[in-house]
C-alpha cells in the first residue's frame, strides 16, 4: 500500500474514533494534496480535514496551503447540515399526514458517526409500499417537491427522485429497494417483502423515524454495496457504514441469517472482506459486535477489494474508464446467473440487451422498437466523453472490467472456470 493510502486509513479510523492523528513526519505539499483529493473523491473530506489539520505534519505545511482545504470542507458541513434539517422537516411534515416512509441508509448511517454531518449525504431513500405511492406523491407535490426527471414514468419506475427549488433537499422515493427487472440484482428484493411489518423506530434530532429493523438494514447496507460492486465499484464511506452499524447493533443483528442470505446472492467471501478491511483498518470489532465464529471461519484475502474500493472513489465512480467497466462485470454477472455458457464479447459492450439499456433510457419500456436509436445515443455519448481527454478510453474500460471480473472470480460471485472476453 502506498503512502497515500496509508495516510487516507490512519486519518479515517481517527476520525470514526472521534480523534486526531499525531503524525509528526514530513509531508510533502503535494502528498497533502493527493491526500485531500483521494478524499474528496470518496466524499469524506470533512472527515479527513478535521482528523489531520492540528497535527505537526500539517502545522509544518502552513494554514495558507491547507485553507482551501479548509473551506470546502466547512462548506460541505453546512450543505450536509441544512440538507438534514430540511430533510427533517419534511419527513414531519409526512408523518402528520399520517404517512411514514421507512428511511434507509443515508440519515440512520449518519447518527452512527461522531460527527453526522460530516458523513455527507447525496440524497435521502425512502421507501414505501408500491400502493402508498400515489399518496406519497400527491403530499410530495403539496410540500413543494417537484419530481427531477419530467421524462420518467413514474408509475413503472422503482424509484423516483425529488427535489424543491431554493432547498437542498434530495430524496428518492423507493417502491422497492432494487429495480425488480434487473438480471444481476433484481432478486435481492425477495429478501426486503415483509420490513414494513418489522419496521423500527430510531430518534434523530428528537425526531422519530421509521426505518428497518436492525438485521434487515444491516443485510440491505451490504446488498447496496455489493450492486455497486456488481457495477463498476464502491467507496469506503459504504464500509464505515457498514463497521459502525455492526458495532453499534451487533448484538441484535442475526448473522446466522446474514450469512445465510449472503450465500443464496454468493456475497459471503464479498461480506468478509469488508468486515476484514473494517477490523484490520477501521474500527470493525467483532466482539463487540458478537461477530459468530460461522463467519470467522471464512477464508478471504481482502486486500485485493481493499485496493479495489479505495482506486474506485464512491460508487466506483473515480473516472470514466473505470464507470464504462461496469458494462462488461454486469453482463458477466447476469451471464452467470442465466448459466450462459457463451463467452462475452466485446460487441455486448457497445450494444447491451434492451432490459440494461432502459434504465438508461426510459423510453424504452414504452417504446422497445427504438432499441438502435439508444444503441447510436449511447455510442455518440461514449464518443464525447473519451474524445474530451482524461482517464476515458474504451481499452482502459475493458482492462479495468476485466481485473474486476478476476475478483469477482476470486470471491466466488462467478463461476473461476468460465472465461469473459
Amino acid at each position: 500500500m502506498d503512502k497515500i493510502n496509508e495516510m487516507f486509513l490512519q486519518a479515517l479510523k481517527a476520525s470514526l474514533c472521534n480523534e486526531k492523528v499525531d503524525w509528526d513526519f514530513e509531508i510533502q505539499p503535494q502528498e497533502w494534496t493527493e491526500l485531500f483529493q483521494q478524499a474528496e473523491t470518496h466524499r469524506i473530506l470533512p472527515m479527513i480535514y478535521d482528523a489531520v489539520y492540528h497535527c505537526q505534519a500539517a502545522k509544518k505545511v502552513g494554514d495558507s496551503f491547507l485553507e482551501p482545504f479548509k473551506r470546502r470542507a466547512l462548506q460541505q458541513i453546512k450543505i450536509q447540515t441544512m440538507k438534514t434539517g430540511a430533510f427533517l422537516q419534511l419527513y414531519q411534515y409526512l408523518g402528520e399526514k399520517g404517512i411514514k416512509p421507512l428511511m434507509v441508509k443515508g440519515i440512520i448511517c449518519r447518527e452512527l458517526y461522531p460527527n453526522p454531518d460530516y458523513r455527507s449525504s447525496g440524497d435521502e431513500d425512502m421507501l414505501i409500499q408500491p400502493e402508498m405511492y400515489e399518496i406519497c406523491h400527491k403530499e410530495l407535490l403539496e410540500y413543494g417537491m417537484v419530481v427531477v426527471d419530467l421524462g420518467q414514468d413514474i408509475q413503472k419506475s422503482y424509484e423516483v427522485p425529488y427535489g424543491k427549488q431554493g432547498s437542498p433537499i434530495y430524496i428518492e422515493l423507493h417502491k422497492y429497494l432494487f429495480p425488480p427487472e434487473s438480471e444481476a440484482y433484481g432478486e435481492f428484493n425477495q429478501f426486503f417483502g415483509d420490513v414494513h411489518e418489522q419496521a423500527i423506530e430510531i430518534l434523530v434530532q428528537e425526531v422519530s423515524i421509521s426505518t428497518m429493523d436492525y438485521t434487515s438494514h444491516f443485510f440491505y447496507l451490504i446488498c447496496h454495496a455489493f450492486k455497486h460492486f456488481l457495477h463498476s465499484g464502491f467507496g469506503i464511506r459504504q464500509v464505515c457504514d457498514i463497521v459502525l452499524f455492526a458495532n453499534e447493533y451487533g448484538k441484535e443483528i442475526d448473522w446466522i441469517k446474514i450469512l445465510e442470505q449472503c450465500r443464496t446472492i454468493h456475497a459471503e467471501k464479498f461480506t468478509t472482506a469488508l468486515l476484514q478491511i473494517g477490523e484490520k483498518y477501521l474500527t470493525f470489532s467483532p466482539d463487540k459486535a458478537c461477530f459468530p465464529p460461522e463467519w470467522r471461519n471464512i477464508s478471504v484475502d481482502e486486500t485485493v477489494l481493499l485496493e479495489d474500493l479505495l482506486s474506485g472513489g464512491i460508487y466506483g465512480s473515480s473516472n470514466m474508464s473505470r464507470k464504462h467497466s461496469s458494462n462488461i462485470t454486469l453482463s458477466a454477472v447476469q451471464s452467470e446467473k442465466k448459466g450462459d455458457k457463451f463467452r462475452y464479447g466485446v460487441l455486448r459492450t457497445g450494444f447491451p440487451p434492451i432490459k440494461y439499456m432502459e434504465t438508461r433510457f426510459p423510453y424504452l419500456k414504452k417504446f422497445p422498437f427504438l432499441l438502435p436509436v439508444a444503441w447510436i445515443s449511447r455510442i455518440v455519448k461514449y464518443g464525447k466523453e473519451t474524445g474530451q481527454g482524461g482517464e476515458n478510453n474504451a481499452a482502459d474500460s475493458i482492462k479495468i472490467g476485466n481485473r474486476r471480473i478476476e475478483l469477482m472470480k476470486q470471491y466466488g460471485i462467478i463461476d473461476n472456470k468460465k472465461e469473459f472476453k
